[in-house]
């Protein structure tokens, strides 16, 4: 009888710490998707803004041609 108590005791740890170590590994899991998440819109924001530039870059280039045929 003892036996089985002590041997359930011990199952309900194991399966105690199985289960932690897999919600840690979760847990991580979900942080770098996070992570990556964030990166992704940064990249995006960035390639806006560089698109931004280049549009503002060709615009200021047509002008000055423009203004060089013109003369």
């Amino acid at each position: 009888m003892w036996v089985l108590a002590v041997i359930s005791v011990m199952a309900v740890g194991a399966i105690a710490v199985i289960t932690d170590a897999r919600n840690e590994s979760k847990r991580i899991e979900v942080n770098k998707l996070t992570k990556e998440i964030e990166l992704e819109q940064l990249r995006l924001e960035n390639y806006d803004k560089e698109t931004e530039k280049m549009r503002l870059e060709l615009e200021h280039s047509k002008q000055i041609l423009l203004e060089y045929n013109q003369k």
